[in-house]
């Protein structure tokens, strides 16, 4: 079996990989412009389904999709256990989210991406039976300090220690939800301030663990999906991450424990949730966001930026691309 980095050829350095993925989401995330602000987030998910999976055909590696738009019954398009790339190359797991804020798109919100993640095959986690995940996710100053099975205030203050500031300076990232009332008041009672996400949990995440973000913790449930995603970023910036699943009810409790998965308040790990560092990580900005601007246009040019993380080599590069709007709107 090929891997991400065993064949260092130049014909599959897991380096060109990356490059070559990132055609993919700078695609999806030109296609879904026309939709911004158009309240239709369906219309805007399909338009990236379908350019993404068209830049997938192009790419040489042999991927298998363990994170996709659903199963194969619901998704007709990059379906859990879709075969993608062109089949030659190295073997990959492969997690998708064609719009990771398709509300955020379909209201002409910030922070909506395309991304893309990949490891070696059969190195991650495989959580659809189970829809939500609990995360906690910091920068490096985290590790082996926070830990998601001690109460909020405490995170926060073994936290603020580590990075060496007060408590009344730490910014907590977390979903605006009902579910997280409770939440959002511990942080607050614990002197912490929150940024309230409308939705996009992956760049919230990524934004916590990134050296020179404005968030220094992103925590509460989110989906399980998204937590792979992220885990495969945070591999490449050296932050903490760790995950417990959610089930909504005892139907899913069961479904998640037929398919192998802990779901009875057990602690994923980040090397649970994907084995080893070769990861890789690409993200295009479909509206603006702290990650990454979204697609501009101006007159016969569309401009996109993205971001591709590489676990491998712990590196975080940023592309500016111009495209000739002619080709693609």
């Amino acid at each position: 079996m090929v891997s991400l980095t065993s064949d260092m050829s130049p014909l599959h350095p897991d380096r060109n990989l990356a490059l070559e993925l990132v055609r993919a989401t700078e695609a999806a995330s030109i296609r879904a412009v026309p939709f911004i602000g158009r309240g239709d987030k369906e219309a805007a998910d399909g338009a990236a389904v379908d350019a993404m999976r068209a830049f997938f055909s192009t790419v040489n590696f042999d991927g298998t999709i363990v994170i996709g738009e659903g199963e194969k019954d619901n998704a007709p398009m990059l379906y859990n256990g879709e075969r993608v790339g062109s089949g030659r190359g190295p073997q990959c797991d492969v997690a998708v989210d064609p719009i990771d804020g398709t509300s955020l798109t379909a209201a002409g919100r910030q922070n909506a991406l395309s991304v893309i993640a990949v490891s070696d095959h059969g190195t991650m986690l495989d959580a659809s039976s189970v829809f939500y995940m609990d995360k906690l996710v910091t920068g490096p100053a985290g590790v082996g300090v926070v830990d998601i099975r001690l109460p909020i205030g405490e995170n926060i203050r073994l936290l603020a220690k580590a990075l060496g500031k007060p408590v009344d300076e730490i910014v907590v990232s977390v979903l605006n939800r009902p579910r997280h009332e409770q939440l959002i008041a511990d942080i607050r009672a614990a002197g912490a301030g929150t940024r309230l996400m409308s939705d996009g949990d992956v760049a919230g995440g990524i934004n916590a663990a990134r050296h020179n973000a404005r968030t220094d913790m992103c925590v509460g449930i989110g989906g399980s999906p998204e937590g792979i995603v992220t885990a495969c970023a945070i591999k490449a910036l050296g932050g903490h991450i760790q995950g417990v699943l959610a089930p909504r009810n005892d139907d899913e409790k069961q479904k998640g424990r037929e398919a192998g998965l802990l779901v009875d308040g057990e602690v994923y790990e980040a090397d649970d949730l994907v084995k080893g560092k070769n990861t890789i990580f690409v993200a295009t900005g479909v509206t603006d966001g702290q990650l990454v601007q979204g697609v501009r246009r101006e007159g016969d040019f569309l401009y996109t930026e993205s971001v591709v993380l590489r676990g491998a080599s712990g590196t975080l590069r940023r592309i500016s691309s111009e495209h000739l709007t002619s080709k693609w709107l």
